[in-house]
């Protein structure tokens, strides 16, 4: 009998959400994705040293680049298609520092001889980092657009023509569940759920060719309400449970069943997008508190490179 990954396969691309090489090649998705949170965690594991040695360059900044950049490689060795590699949280509302940041990444790729095509760079979903992906996608630079919890963020990514959006079904769940003072939320309310299904038909019924992404599970019936979402990043443990469930998994999702829907197109300009956003608390909260939280493991990070580049000149 078929299990409910085999079966979700049929209908989404599942992307692997982590940068440990051995879950990626137990699990052998079409694509990963990784973030500096889930970098820092794997290049502290004793496992990866000889990666993490071989990318200690002159500074701390190079050896970041070079080191998300090593793990990148190493992880196209064993997929056939695209990882994305996350600029510097930083340069969130920093347009031309994530462009340049963006070309550098691509550089170092390109030099290892991996074709840009199979690389998606990671931005948060702010104004100014939806405006670099804009740039970058005219210049053949392929977008992920992270961090995305609003539907005025993934109107303003669809118009700019990014390739991929990431919204964060987990993380928006979180916050309700948090705001409304409950244990949990039933799958059939589950905003998180809702708020992908609505961009989803949203991008279907008007042509868009952005992908949608749904990312940050915290329980397979997140997922299997949104069978048929162009791709899925699932966490190596979702992955596990999904293996181990039988039988065979519902479409839920569908361009056709999108096309059939009455959706307004809703352009935005710079203006509407701040206000629509805003007027989302959650993800106003969440946006924000997601760039700090992956600054302050990027920074953990600086601090762990930094003392190894210290020991190597010491050495």
């Amino acid at each position: 009998m078929a299990n409910a990954l085999e079966s979700l396969k049929k209908y989404s691309v599942i992307v692997a959400d982590t940068g440990d090489l051995d879950a990626v090649a137990k699990w052998r998705p079409q694509d990963t994705t990784t973030n500096p949170s889930l970098l820092l965690s794997v290049a502290q594991d004793p496992r990866y040293k000889p990666i993490v040695q071989a990318s200690l360059g002159s500074d701390i900044e190079s050896t970041l680049d070079r080191l998300f950049v090593a793990f990148g490689c190493e992880i196209l060795k064993l997929i056939p298609g695209r990882v994305s590699t996350e600029v510097d949280a930083r340069l969130s509302f920093d347009t031309e520092g994530s462009i340049a940041k963006a070309r550098m990444l691509i550089s170092l790729y390109e030099k290892q001889e991996i074709n840009r095509e199979r690389i998606l760079i990671k931005l948060a979903s702010t104004w100014e980092g939806i405006r670099a992906a804009e740039r970058l996608e005219r210049e053949g630079i392929h977008c992920n657009m992270t961090l995305l919890f609003s539907f005025a963020q993934a109107t303003a990514c669809a118009d700019a023509g990014v390739t991929l959006i990431s919204p964060f079904v987990g993380r928006i769940y979180d916050w309700h569940k948090a705001a409304r003072k409950l244990d949990d939320i039933p799958i059939a309310e589950d905003p998180g759920v809702a708020s992908v299904v609505k961009i989803y038909n949203y991008y279907k019924k008007h042509g868009y060719a952005t992908q949608v992404m749904g990312a940050s599970f915290r329980k397979i019936e997140q997922i299997e309400r949104l069978a048929g979402c162009d791709l899925l990043t699932i966490a190596p443990d979702l992955l596990d449970k999904l293996s181990n469930k039988e039988g065979e998994m519902e479409r839920i999702l569908s361009p056709e069943k999108a096309k059939a829907l009455s959706i307004e197109k809703t352009p935005l300009g710079q203006a509407a997008f701040l206000w629509q956003h805003n007027a989302d608390a959650m993800a106003v909260e969440k946006l924000a508190d997601g760039i700090r939280k992956f600054d302050a493991d990027a920074r953990k990070l600086e601090v762990a490179v930094g003392a190894l580049l210290q020991a190597k000149r010491a050495a």
